[in-house]
């Protein structure tokens, strides 16, 4: 990988092109065309236009691009001589989590990361508020951290002040896990290396990022990375939300995708948005993080789910319908069954049917109608 490297650098990070445009290039060449990305690079002109139908200002993008891979190749050497590792979307050891949760339009070509990659595979949950957090807001935080630490589960932290931090210094006092999501290039990280560096020595702490390495802080860096931190957490948890900023704009994207996204329910004095979120669809919770039951709210912008029936033909119809055409996983949908049923339960169920198979070389408890086939972007994506 580390000759490749320097070519994932370069295509990683094409000037205006966007996750999208980036991917479906990676599915024609790498899944469509069987080509690797310097063999890509190594294609003349004519090629990438004929085979890949690319116009002239996407040939002269990668034309630029081609001619800048001596500076990648310095920056990659450096790079891997300081302890960091690329994690291209194509490898096996690219989170599986986020590639789930964000598919094509928002996955990051590359990782950039420093510290035990195998935190990446083990579940995950992401604590998310205000920077300028309440004191309630701030216990909670500290309270799911603690709790998700004692069950294994690795905390992402997006290194903001207030919730991010509080989560993350959380999950350290509690001799758990964590990934540090940053806001800038990796390599401009140094004084939080040097800060964590006892937990990232002993497997502890991970820190990520998915921008040019040695991109500074900007704001506009700080709003792309919070997809990252939603992406990589299978569960969400919203301490103190206003109604404007990340955690909003966060937590109304998830929603609208579909994901489960649990809400700390204010007390009846707070002044935040908490409220309003619950009343878009998500999952209001404790202290401990538990679900609040035989508690109904007036949804402006409920999350559409198949509502349940106690017939068997029924609940096999609408897991049929639920599917959509692409695999998902027992969690996702729990979600759009919108039953009050247990992933244990509903794993269980799923294995007696006979029109259900378990997707194999794919993240556990990963479900498909059987004869489905997966399309390249699901291939790649899913």
């Amino acid at each position: 990988m580390n000759n490749e490297a320097t070519y994932w650098i370069a295509l990683a990070h094409l000037p205006r092109w966007g996750h999208l445009k980036i991917n479906n290039l990676i599915i024609k060449f790498y899944h469509e065309k069987k080509i690797s990305v310097e063999e890509f690079f190594n294609l003349s002109e004519t090629q990438w236009g004929n085979d890949y139908q690319l116009d002239e200002k996407q040939v002269s993008d990668l034309r630029q691009a081609k001619s800048e891979l001596g500076s990648n190749a310095f920056l990659a050497e450096s790079l891997f001589s300081q302890g960091f590792e690329l994690i291209p979307i194509v490898s096996p050891e690219f989170s599986k989590t986020l590639k789930g949760n964000l598919k094509a339009p928002y996955s990051p070509a590359v990782l950039y990361v420093k510290g035990n990659k195998k935190i990446l595979e083990e579940k995950s949950i992401a604590i998310v508020g205000s920077r300028d957090a309440s004191e309630i807001a701030l216990k909670f935080t500290d309270n799911i951290a603690k709790l998700a630490s004692k069950e294994y589960k690795v905390v992402v932290s997006g290194f903001a002040k207030g919730v991010d931090k509080q989560a993350l210094d959380s999950a350290i006092n509690y001799k758990g896990q964590s990934i540090i999501v940053l806001p800038q290039g990796i390599m401009t990280f140094d004084s939080g290396f040097k800060k964590y560096y006892s937990q990232i020595v002993n497997g502890d702490v991970l820190v990520l990022s998915t921008f040019f390495p040695k991109a500074p802080w900007r704001a506009e860096l700080a709003m792309a990375r919070n997809p990252i931190i939603y992406g990589l957490a299978d569960e969400i948890y919203v301490a103190e939300s206003s109604e404007k900023g990340g955690t909003w704009s966060g937590v109304v994207d998830g929603l609208r995708k579909q994901r489960k996204i649990f809400v700390r329910q204010p007390e009846p004095t707070e002044k935040n948005a908490n409220l309003i979120l619950i009343q878009k669809g998500a999952v209001p919770v404790d202290f401990n993080g538990t679900v609040v039951s035989k508690t109904y709210y007036t949804t402006v912008e409920q999350v559409p789910v198949i509502q349940e029936s106690n017939e068997t033909e029924s609940i096999d119809k609408k897991i049929r319908s639920a599917f959509n055409g692409r695999p998902l996983h027992v969690n996702e949908l729990l979600v759009r069954l919108g039953m009050d049923w247990t992933v244990k339960k509903l794993t269980a169920y799923l294995k007696k049917l006979d029109f259900i198979e378990i997707v194999k070389d794919r993240r556990p408890n990963l479900y498909k109608l059987k004869g489905s086939e997966d399309s390249p972007q699901q291939r790649l994506f899913s």
